[in-house]
């Protein structure tokens, strides 16, 4: 499906390039070509700008992983996703691997969820009775999973900050977002929970489930009462401060206990930003990629075209269309990470990181997740050819968790 996409936006920017060269456009592969050369090397140096907050960040989690309180965040999300997977048998150990990997993914620990997600799978397919169909607790699982909460969207953060670095913005907070990508998530979470459930007939109203719902609606709830009542520029400041001030209290807290506990602390971090070099490392060829296919769609004109096209049928309905720009990032999430990556670096680079646009496509990148990718991605490691409604059930929490993502942030930064 990307290969498509990929080739797709080359060839049809071609055609739209020859086609203004026919007319008269003597510049226009002159232009082409200058985008794609600027467009690898903004690809590089924002590759490189990962490198040194993905080392950061999963050697802090390393220290917490070490430390016990990941594992301890784990066992406290338990009586939720007992009553989530009701055909699970008590003590099996494909519960606490989705435990760890839901975890994980609301930790933003992607290159960890992965492994721990195939590891649930594999241990949800011994308790599958016909191998080659997808279970309850599996559709379940990766309908989840492709609309888990974000508490922390490490990589979207340091995206912004390494961009917001080349546009010159001094004193830039790029953890302003963690509340409206918060929000955005639990929108998307909440649609796919009860898409499943409906479909398998699971009884949301329980005390764990309802616990967990009204303490996370009672405190976004509360710090939206708060700021709403606050102008936009200071709204955004404190939202930022919140953003920044939890996520240095959480590495405070992972390096207290692990020092308490008796852990090397500072090897338990090298080995940790190990991991994030390479993790970031690896996302270059995939950015850059994506970035100058969609460096010829644009260029030529043709991300213009389809812009201009829904933002018309935006108009027509009497809604104000300040979102389109950014609406693209949520359409290709479904399909490829890293394609809609490319297409939120485009639109921060083109409208800038701090524009409501840019904030729009931030909130959408890290509050929704690559549905189709998740699903080929494990149910292929066991072999499993029949679906069934997993992917409508993802597609829907896709939809809502898109529509959310863009009402949420019209409501904090618009």
């Amino acid at each position: 499906m990307l290969n498509r996409i990929w080739v797709a936006f080359i060839l049809v920017g071609f055609a739209a390039a020859v086609v203004q060269l026919l007319q008269g456009d003597l510049e226009i592969f002159t232009r082409v070509l200058t985008g794609l050369f600027d467009t690898a090397k903004t690809g590089f140096d924002i590759s490189l700008g990962l490198v040194g907050v993905m080392s950061l960040w999963l050697g802090v989690m390393k220290i917490g992983e070490r430390g016990g309180l990941i594992q301890l965040f784990g066992r406290a999300l338990g009586p939720f996703f007992r009553r989530v997977f009701p055909d699970i048998p008590g003590g099996h150990p494909a519960s606490g691997s989705i435990v760890m990997n839901v975890s994980a993914n609301i930790l933003g620990l992607d290159n960890a969820a992965t492994p721990l997600g195939l590891k649930a799978m594999r241990e949800l397919q011994e308790i599958n009775p016909h191998k080659d169909t997808a279970s309850n607790p599996m559709i379940m699982f990766l309908v989840l999973n492709t609309a888990g909460i974000t508490l922390i969207p490490t990589s979207v953060i340091a995206i912004r900050q390494s961009i917001a670095l080349k546009q010159g913005l001094v004193g830039f907070n790029a953890a302003d977002i963690f509340l409206p990508t918060l929000l955005g998530t639990f929108v998307s979470f909440c649609a796919g929970l009860v898409a499943v459930a409906i479909w398998q007939r699971i009884n949301l109203f329980c005390r764990p489930v309802l616990a967990f719902f009204a303490g996370f609606v009672g405190l976004m709830g509360g710090l939206y009462w708060w700021l709403g009542s606050l102008p936009p520029e200071q709204m955004a400041q404190m939202i930022g401060l919140l953003g920044s001030g939890l996520i240095v209290s959480i590495i405070v807290l992972f390096v207290v206990v692990a020092a308490w506990r008796g852990i090397d602390a500072y090897e338990s971090f090298v080995e940790g930003a190990k991991e994030g070099f390479g993790v970031a490392v690896q996302i270059i060829p995939y950015l850059i990629a994506m970035l100058v296919a969609i460096s010829v769609f644009r260029t030529t004109g043709c991300m213009d075209y389809v812009i201009e096209a829904i933002r018309r049928a935006v108009l027509a309905v009497g809604l104000n269309d300040d979102f389109v720009p950014a609406l693209p990032v949520g359409l290709m999430k479904t399909l490829s990470g890293s394609g809609a990556r490319g297409l939120m670096v485009d639109v921060m680079t083109t409208y800038g990181v701090d524009s409501f646009q840019g904030k729009l496509a931030a909130i959408i990148q890290g509050s929704t997740e690559t549905t189709f990718y998740v699903l080929a991605v494990y149910f292929g490691s066991v072999n499993i050819t029949k679906t069934r409604y997993a992917l409508a059930c993802g597609l829907i929490a896709d939809a809502v968790g898109l529509v959310g993502a863009i009402l949420i942030g019209y409501a904090f930064y618009h």
